[in-house]
């Protein structure tokens, strides 16, 4: 552990406000023998003075691109398409195993500069469950969003908040209708967060998991008002809507929110849109409603950085799950598994991995 030199980077994504450490967990690393140097970043939700109070060593926004060789980048979201060439061990949600748009060229860089990705998406203990994920604040998010575009009360561009703040927005009000509202993969991390901003919403949704799609009751489907979609498919299944649902002369669904947001991988279980939403433009029409037709308007919610909107809670819950696993970091294990996947996914594409350095 001495010799582990963690570089906590600044995300380009504006609208990035999350951090997979936090300055608590900070201190732990610190503490234990860790050098964690941490860049500078105007929009990270703590600030960081924090960080330098718990130790850690400050470094402009960006600088990560000449950190030393044996440094190990540690961010949530894409990097930037610059350098061409990835020399450092880079820990982060690359979203290159599904062959995403981009994947390809994310892995390449990699190969060609001698790197490596530890997905954090495949970090996961000896029986494959995540041992660190934003599942439930997504869950949480993703539904309060859809009850709010439900009621009328979803204002653009979204703003972070706090838990307390968006709570008070989603109790029912004076002359909220009544709607109902499906959670499909409703036993997950997820699914669990989107369960409990539908109570808090006050309405009982209705809950599939695996048992109730293996034979999917595509009508039951189409008559929720509000469909939230929390399953993370790991191989190819039938998809939940297809354009056909869409145009069903008894759909009643009018607002979805794919959680997962696996747009453009053969994963996909909504293959009825082609790019995500986002924090300007939160909600995209599918389906308009033609004057005197029967057919409600269909809207989609698909951002891929829900909890991003309540930064503090989600950093602070994620934060907790990761620093166990950076206090074991090592060759075997969890890590090991993220660079035997990273590598299989290169194989794949039949890239060439160069000499990659061990974890």
């Amino acid at each position: 552990m001495t010799e582990l030199h963690l570089w906590l980077r600044h995300e380009v994504r504006s609208t990035e406000r999350r951090t997979p450490l936090v300055p608590s967990d900070a201190r732990r690393l610190v503490d234990s023998g860790v050098t964690l140097t941490v860049e500078e970043s105007p929009q990270r939700i703590l600030p960081i003075e924090e960080y330098e109070a718990a130790g850690c060593r400050v470094a402009p926004a960006g600088s990560w691109v000449s950190a030393p060789h044996r440094a190990v980048v540690i961010g949530l979201k894409e990097l930037p398409d610059e350098p061409a060439e990835l020399t450092h061990q880079h820990i982060f949600f690359g979203h290159a195993y599904k062959r995403q748009p981009g994947a390809e060229a994310l892995l390449r860089r990699f190969a060609a500069g001698g790197g490596a990705l530890l997905d954090l998406e495949y970090l996961v203990d000896d029986d494959g469950r995540r041992l660190a994920a934003f599942g439930f604040w997504a869950g949480y998010l993703g539904a309060a969003l859809a009850v709010l575009q439900q009621r009328g009360r979803l204002a653009a561009p979204l703003t972070p908040t706090s838990k307390e703040v968006l709570d008070e927005t989603l109790r029912r009000a004076d002359g909220d209708e009544e709607f109902t509202a499906v959670v499909i993969g409703a036993l997950g991390r997820s699914g669990r967060g989107a369960r409990v901003a539908f109570r808090t919403a006050g309405v009982e949704p209705t809950c599939w998991d695996l048992a109730e799609t293996r034979d999917l009751d595509r009508p039951a489907l189409l008559a929720h008002d509000v469909f939230v979609n929390a399953v993370l498919a790991t191989t190819p299944i039938p998809p939940f809507l297809r354009e056909q649902d869409l145009d069903d002369p008894a759909r009643r669904l009018r607002t979805v929110c794919d959680v997962t947001c696996d747009v453009g991988s053969e994963l996909n279980v909504l293959p009825v849109y082609d790019r995500t939403t986002d924090w300007e433009h939160p909600v995209r029409r599918l389906r308009e409603n033609p004057p005197h037709s029967p057919h409600p308007p269909l809207d989609l919610i698909a951002i891929d950085n829900l909890p991003s909107l309540l930064p503090r809670e989600s950093s602070t819950d994620f934060s907790a799950a990761l620093v166990l696993q950076l206090l074991e970091f090592g060759a075997d294990g969890p890590w090991g598994r993220c660079l035997d996947r990273f590598r299989q996914a290169c194989r794949e594409l039949g890239i060439t991995e160069g000499e990659f350095r061990h974890v």
